[in-house]
Formats: C-alpha cells, structure tokens, sequence
C-alpha cells in the first residue's frame, strides 16, 4: 500500500509543484508524479511514509487553492471487503469502535495499524462488498469525539472480479461467516496476530494511569503504538481493575513498563508503602504449558530475571472467570523481562492450540470446532463467551481442558457451547477404553452416578465403568461407545474433570492412555513399513502409539492399539488411525461387477 491517489488537483498543478510540496513536508517519494487532468498518483518508499503523507497532507493542504485529497490507490478490481479508518480518537474504548463498526455489517478482521500519528488507525475487513461500500459511506466524515473519521479503500489482494475465469470456469469470490473473534459476532477485533497482553492494577492507581482529560493513557498509546482499555466499570468496589493492552509483543511490553513507573511515581507522591507487584491475567488453557513439567518452565524465568512469580490456585476459577493472575515480584526492570518471557510463553501456546485446531477440524468432517468454543471469545483477553452457557452444574461443574502438548488446553469453554449439531451423514459408532486413576471413578460416576448420566446424555455417548480387575488395581477403564463428535465431546469431559478435582498436580500435565481395537489384519498398515507409519503418526500428534507385539486376536480377530497423551494428542491420533481403518475397508470392498455393455452398431 505504498501507491497514493491525490485528489482535487487544480489544473494548474505540475509535476515540479507536487515535488515541491511533497519536499516541503519532508515526504519522501521513490517515483515521479504521474499528473493527470484533477488528479495524480506518486509512489512512497514504504507505507509508514504513504500514511504520514496522507495524515499531513489530505484534507489540510493547499494548491493553488484547491485543498488536496490524498488516499491510497486502490485498483478498482481491488475495492473489496478492505477499509482504513483513520483519525481515530487514540483514547476510544474497543468496546465504542466495535459497536460503530458492527453496524454496517459482518466484520471479519480489525487490526490497528502502527503510526506517527497522534490518532489512530484501523483496516477491517467486511464479510461482503456492499457491508464495506455501506461502511464508508455511512462514516467517511462522520464524527467521533470531535474527530472527523477519514475512511477510503485499500488494496484487497484476495479480491477475485465476479465472473473472472480461473481454469475454464466461472468462480466467484465466495466468503464464509464472520470468524468467532470478530465485531460483528459482539467480540473483541483481533489487533494483532499476538493475543493481548491482561493486566491486574490496583484501583487507586487508575486515575494516574489515565491522566488529565486522558492525557497519560494518550501519550502511553501514542509511544507505545498500543491499544489500551482500562476496564473501570468492571467489578465495581473492586480493589483491583484489569487493563487490556493490544498491541505487537513489544509494544505491550514497553506499555506494561511505562504503567508499572507511573504506578511507581504515583505511590511515592501518595506515601503507599506496599510493594506493587506485576499482575498479569491469563487464561488457565495455557497456564499448564507457562508452568512447565514440574515447574521447570517457570523457574527458569524466575532465574534469569530475578523475580518471584506465583500463580493463583485453580480453586479460585470460576464459570465465569477463565483467567489465573500471575503475580511477578521484584524491580521494574526485572518484573519487565519476566513479562516478555511470560507472555512469550503464552503466546507459542496459543499459536500452538490454534494449528492443532486447525488440523483437527480436517480430521473429523462436519465437526464445527468454533461452535464447540474451542478459543472462548467473549470477554476481553480471551475469556469464554456465555452466550450459550447451560445453567451452572448442568454439565456437572465442566471446567477445565487439556491441551495438545502439555498442560491445560484449549477445551476449558468446549463443553460450555458445544454444537448439538449431527455430524453430515451418519457417522459410525466407535469404541475407545479410557483408562483413569481408580481413584477418580467417584468423580466421574458423580454422586448416586448424576455427573457420568449428565455426561453420557451431553455427549451423546454411552460411558460405562469396567469393573475393577483387582483389589490393588490403580486405574479403571472407561468404555465410550459412540461417533467421533460423542467421542471428542466425552474424552474431553473426562480429561477436563480429572484436571478440575485435582487428580492431577497444579504443575502435572493431564495424560492419560486410551485403548482401540483394529482388525488385526489392519495392524500392519498401522504400524507401516519399518514402522514408518507409527513414527509419523507420533510425530504429527504428539501421542505415544503402540501396537503390541506378539498379541491373541480376541474372537472378533481384533488387536489393540495403545495411545498415550494429552486430550488433544490422544484425538488427533485416535482420528488419523480411523482414517487408516477406513482405507482399508474401502479397498477390501468388492469392485461392483461392471455390466457388459450392448455393442454398438456400425455406421452403415
């Protein structure tokens, strides 16, 4: 987006008059003016420059008295679903911008773009053309908070012309429904690629924060290239207030830094003799994997940036709050670093759930893993939305997940908003044994056997306890009899609980083996040439797959398969296996005879 469109050129106006007046205000350019009757066009260096000429120069210049307009050019073929918004007040709450945004349409992405300037700016994107042409025309002008909103198209290299040919047939640029983070959904705009950064201030802190007429938050987003919302109505009476910053990792950072200095200052000049730690919010999906297998994650940040960190106990979660506070004690400069690793941390979970995600959602067909709130959207900072919540013990107290590769997942809200949907077609029943802590069965069966009614019932699975194998045996198996979704729904749930009633440790991984049976003749397509296929399969999922040697088939001529791992792992391989299984019943089906066909008449 380097290109410019000058507008309302006077027919007077050369070439030589707009270098001149792009050098008057220092605005470099990498090409010549390209001067046309009432317009021109210019290429900028990079876009950091072409938005700095369009906030300096559109709308405020003049030559020979006519008052330029400068956007971006934008081909027609590529005025699409993407608008910038500029001149946006820096101190407007998400919460506002969301709301105006909505009203036009289906908002797919809004990401803040980082500049000079003492405004902001925004590109979204609109679900369809006429949402977008409906946006700027309805806002191009209009005023918020004194600002007048500067609105134009930009470049939308995935606009595909209707009609346009792509191998012989006719295509159309087809779009599927808003993504479950956007506005239009009543969620929070992804900013940028990184989730934000939550922090917990205490209350009496908040007005220096904010400054003067909002001087102080201004100039910290100004600095900082930041979004910041201070969440001042929530909880009122509360001691504590969370604050919001979005922004790329640095950016975030050096903004939770500037706030720590402020709260600083302000309790020197108020005589507040207490230690103010580092709070920092996040979502108990990743708090596992930040914690590290025995800790080991979290003490190596303790040991490199001197501080103490500690970690609110799971008791403390609510339906209703998702998030554990991470408390980081020690300097500023020390607590600062920490931060970085802390959010680093946070941030490769998430980015880790959503690829798992996205391959899941290959695996099982017809699964709508957005409808099951995999990723909980609704409050600000990853919360879970509650739209669809059942009634608190309607599920049995579901709380907690688990994740692909280590800790708590990103299933905590799954069970809250889970999709009652039929998979397409009618999938068939399938039979896992999950084996469990013997201890645990109290919990799962639930007292006089509600919980594992409720859950079967949820699940749409059948969900029996096996018997024990002995007076000394430590874990009970499971047996879940029914489609991939019930299987996916159900695991889940068990896996979620175990972690919920503190079967496994605050610094333990959930990880649990599950048991299939296969046609002993598929055994070997399994296991691969060499293994191979086993090997890959552990790659891809991150589970532990064996297939024991030297076994009886049972008198159904079937083997077990052994998986070992985490929820998401443990699917990931259970779902690819059954993708094997079903090849090779597709290639043991007999070939329907082809019938003879009648012989054709020759050509007299």
């Amino acid at each position: 987006m380097n290109k410019l469109y000058i507008g309302n050129v006077s027919a007077e106006a050369s070439e030589e008059d707009l270098e001149s007046l792009f050098k008057q205000w220092t605005i470099p350019h990498s090409g010549p003016f390209l001067v046309k009757t009432g317009y021109a066009f210019v290429d900028c260096p990079d876009e950091k420059t072409a938005m700095r000429a369009i906030d300096v120069l559109s709308g405020k210049v003049e030559l020979h008295g006519k008052v330029l307009e400068v956007e971006h050019s934008v081909p027609k073929r590529q005025r699409s679903c993407k608008l910038q918004i500029r001149n946006i007040p820096p101190h407007i709450q998400w919460e506002v911008l969301d709301s105006k945004l909505a009203e036009y349409g289906a908002v797919e992405s809004c990401e803040q773009v980082n500049t000079d300037t003492e405004t902001a700016v925004i590109n979204v994107r609109y679900a369809t053309k006429d949402q977008a042409r409906l946006a700027m025309e309805k806002m191009n002008g209009s005023m918020m908070d004194n600002n007048a909103l500067k609105v134009s198209y930009i470049p939308d290299e995935t606009a595909t012309p209707e009609g346009s040919l792509s191998g012989g047939r006719r295509t159309f640029n087809s779009r599927g429904p808003p993504r479950a983070g956007s506005p239009g959904l009543g969620a929070r705009p992804k900013v940028q690629s990184d989730i934000p950064l939550r922090m917990l201030v205490p209350t009496q802190f908040v007005g220096a924060i904010i400054g003067k007429e909002g001087a102080t938050i201004r100039n910290i987003t100004k600095q900082t290239h930041s979004k910041i919302d201070i969440h001042r109505k929530e909880n009122a009476g509360a001691a504590e207030k969370p604050i919001t910053i979005h922004s790329t990792p640095e950016g975030c950072s050096n903004a939770c830094k500037t706030i720590m200095e402020i709260m600083q200052k302000e309790a020197v000049d108020t005589k507040f003799t207490e230690e103010i730690p580092l709070k920092i919010l996040a979502h108990n999906n990743f708090v596992g994997r930040l914690i590290g297998k025995e800790g080991r994650n979290l003490k190596k940040i303790e040991q490199d940036t001197g501080t103490k960190i500690t970690i609110s106990p799971l008791q403390d979660l609510t339906l209703y709050n998702p998030e554990r506070t991470i408390t980081l004690k020690g300097s500023i400069e020390a607590c600062s670093s920490a931060e970085q690793e802390v959010m680093k941390k946070i941030r490769e979970s998430y980015e880790s759930d959503m690829a798992a995600m996205n391959l899941q959602s290959n695996l099982i067909p017809g699964l709508n893993l957005n409808a099951l709130g995999l990723f909980p959207s609704g409050t600000p900072g990853m919360g879970p939305s509650m739209s669809s919540v059942p009634p608190p013990g309607a599920l049995g107290g579901c709380s907690f997940g688990c994740s692909p590769y280590g800790g708590e997942g990103p299933f905590w809200a799954s069970m809250l908003s889970a999709s009652s949907q039929p998979l397409a077609g009618q999938p068939e029943s399938e039979t896992v044994h999950l084996f469990i802590p013997a201890l645990a069965v109290g919990a799962i069966i639930g007292k006089q056997g509600q919980h594992i009614k409720q859950l079967s019932h949820f699940a749409g699975a059948s969900i029996k306890i096996a018997p024990a194998e002995g007076m000394d045996a430590k874990q009970r198996m499971v047996i879940i009899v029914g489609p991939p979704e019930a299987q996916f729904k159900a695991q889940c749930r068990i896996f979620g609980k175990l972690k919920e009633e503190n079967f496994f440790g605050p610094k333990e991984e959930v990880k649990l083996e599950a048991h299939i049976k296969v046609p002993s003749f598929a055994a070997g397509r399994v296991i691969g040439k060499g293994g191979k296929t086993v090997n890959e399969l552990q790659n891809l999922t991150c589970a532990e797959v064996v297939v024991p040697r030297d076994q009886t088939p049972d008198e159904n001529d079937q083997v077990i398969v052994k998986i070992s791992g985490h929820f998401f792992a443990c699917q990931l391989a259970q779902r690819k296996i059954q993708e094997i299984l079903a090849q090779v019943r597709r290639q043991q089906q007999p070939k329907p005879a082809s019938e003879p066909q009648p012989p054709v008449p020759r050509r007299k």
